[in-house]
């Protein structure tokens, strides 16, 4: 039997009172049903629910990939980002002091912004991008460009030049918003000439504005105090439920990153449901996740002021001075709702950090890789009232289809629902529904949040490639998926690197789980390559891979996966290759590992660190 960790306490939440404006339903899982069955239904509720106020000629029109949301709607997603009252930025970095905003002055510097990047010619449509940390200019900016009917983008300064054309470049766009560069813990990092390259190489940029953060200023750059110098009145251009509000970005390991379109309306229907009803996140609360810039994350944390609640910023190293900064973090800014990382949360286990007393945080989110349920026993020993809500999505929804609500239980390493409005599946290879079964993560019926398109694929091959090839008018996802009889799910990893070994298929999240149990074992990757099962790790500091720890990391696995699962060789390796948000990229890997060219599988920009590559391209070329 599965371990209950958290069971729902009775106590009033939004998910409850949305519940009763429905006036029916008995159980989560009747709630769920009705949802994916009646689109209509379910999201004209959410509509009334939320307030959103435009009328719409129907709910939705047509099938994927082509499904178009409430047409005749008009809205703006500024303008229900900034109607909140009390605080609403409490920002936080290691570059510079601390810096709260309430929602008055929130909306006085994005009115100011707003003007500013008028003045600048920007316009309904135009792309305004940003080379900015997670600190309030980039949340004013992107609030101000979304309030013009503008669409925005960005890039954490951590990303090289190469990342940040390849993915500004598809863009075209009119202003550039950047820093000179920044602090990342005791770490100063300069950027200027990473600045004066990403600008010499978008031509179509009119204007170049400098937020003052660290350094010597940008040449030739507009102040960010000359942008917001003048008062202005706080307008909104409306615009249609599907009006691009930004681009996000694939990871880009291979080839130009994908440029996903999101609207509007889509994005913010979908914030709410996700913040408000499954995060319970409302006026009142203090929400943080981690996050760069670069991350969807970022994106959703900022919907928070949609919820009415005040967002948690903070740039840095989270590691720095040690793994307890975040945990303090949330203790002096009084977080109630605290999202982070799986492997951050795996890691604080690792170090047997103290999270200390929280008398504030109720619930912890963890997502961007599966938590095993060792994280979750850990999180609630250090927090045994808490609620843990671990998420599964993707950029390209920005959002997730499997999460929490307070209406159901948590278990020990199972993601405790399939999300409201959310028809997720698993399928077996000839497209029949499984449960209990691991199988292909889908999604049988549209959702609002889904993409607009694609950047620059006006007739839609690309985006229809991207998910509908493999079972049409169908989204896959590319993750396993196991959906037991209660409704709980668990994701084991990415479906095109599952490791079959005699006809037993584990996805690689399994394996990671036993492997970086060990004390001696920072990190690691495992691919499949023609019957050889090979396991690549990054030791701890001091660690050494002799063979006792092959020994005893065979043992484990074996015991805890299967004989199959022994690997053939284990590698030491200075560090195991993840993206800038955390991926590990086991794909691009293998392909190195056979003999393809680094240069041909992966961007080095795409990398968090370029240097982690190295090691596999030597092995490679050693046979």
């Amino acid at each position: 039997m599965t371990e209950v960790l958290w069971e729902p306490t009775g106590k009033p939440t939004n998910i409850a009172r949305y519940l009763d404006h429905l006036g029916r339903f008995g159980s989560y899982e009747e709630l769920w049903r009705w949802s994916v069955e009646d689109l209509e239904g379910f999201w004209a509720s959410l509509w009334d629910f939320f307030g959103i106020g435009s009328s719409y000629e129907t709910v939705v029109r047509g099938q994927m990939p082509a499904a178009e949301w409430f047409p005749g709607a008009t809205l703006n997603y500024a303008e229900r980002a900034l109607a909140g009252d009390g605080p609403a930025v409490v920002a936080r970095s290691q570059t510079r002091g601390p810096i709260d905003l309430t929602f008055e002055e929130l909306r006085d510097q994005v009115a100011r912004c707003r003007a500013g990047l008028q003045r600048l010619g920007v316009g309904e449509g135009d792309r305004v991008v940003a080379y900015l940390p997670n600190a309030p200019e980039a949340l004013v900016a992107f609030l101000a460009s979304a309030s013009l009917g503008a669409i925005w983008a960005s890039c954490p300064p951590e990303f090289g030049v190469r990342s940040v054309i390849d993915r500004f470049g598809q863009l075209d766009p009119t202003v550039l918003l950047a820093v000179g560069g920044y602090r990342y813990g005791t770490k100063d990092i300069d950027r200027s000439a990473e600045v004066t390259a990403i600008r010499e190489a978008l031509p179509t940029l009119t204007a170049v504005v400098e937020v003052p953060y660290f350094g010597d200023p940008l040449p030739d750059a507009v102040g960010w105090d000359h942008l917001l110098g003048e008062p202005a009145e706080l307008a909104f251009q409306s615009v249609p439920f599907d009006h691009p509000l930004y681009v996000l970005f694939s990871s880009g390991t291979t080839g130009l990153p994908k440029a996903i379109v999101h609207g509007h309306g889509g994005i913010l229907l979908e914030h709410l449901k996700s913040l408000v009803l499954h995060h319970d996140l409302g006026p009142g609360d203090r929400f943080f996740w981690f996050s760069t810039t670069g991350w969807m994350m970022w994106n959703l944390l900022v919907s928070g002021l949609c919820a009415g609640a005040a967002v948690v910023l903070f740039d840095g190293d989270p590691g720095h001075p040690d793994l307890g900064a975040l945990w303090d973090l949330a203790r002096e800014t009084e977080t109630t709702v605290f999202g982070v990382s799986a492997p951050f949360l795996m890691n604080c286990r690792k170090a047997g950090v103290d999270v200390g007393d929280q008398p504030t945080i109720r619930s912890v989110g963890s997502t961007g890789a599966p938590l095993p349920a060792e994280g979750f026993r850990w999180v609630y020993e250090q927090l045994p009232d808490v609620w843990l809500t671990s998420v599964s999505g993707g950029t390209d929804v920005c959002t997730a289809f499997v999460g929490g609500s307070p209406l159901v239980p948590v278990y020990a390493g199972e993601i405790s629902c399939r999300y409201l409005g959310a028809a997720v599946e698993a399928f077996d290879q000839d497209g029949r529904s499984l449960i209990g079964e691991q199988g292909e993560l889908v999604v049988t019926k549209p959702m609002p949040s889904m993409p607009v398109g694609f950047w620059g694929d006006p007739d839609g091959g690309a985006y229809r490639a991207a998910y509908f090839e493999r079972f049409p008018g169908v989204w896959c996802h590319g993750d396993w998926i196991t959906i037991t009889e209660r409704g709980t799910c668990t994701i084991t990893g990415r479906s095109d690197a599952t490791l079959n070994r005699g006809g037993v298929r584990l996805g690689t999240s399994e394996f990671y789980s036993v492997v970086e149990s060990f004390a001696e074992v920072a990190d690691s990757l495992v691919v499949d390559i023609d019957g050889r099962l090979l396991l690549f790790v990054q030791l701890a500091r001091g660690a050494e891979l002799d063979d006792d720890l092959r020994r005893r990391i065979a043992g484990e696995l074996r015991t805890h996966l299967s004989p199959r699962h022994v690997p053939d060789e284990v590698h030491a390796v200075r560090a195991i290759p993840r993206t800038h948000s955390g991926k590990k990229l086991e794909i691009p890997v293998k392909r190195i590992l056979t003999g393809v060219p680094a240069a041909e599988v992966v961007s080095p920009g795409a990398l968090a660190d370029p240097g982690a590559i190295e090691d596999f391209e030597a092995i490679a070329r050693s046979g």
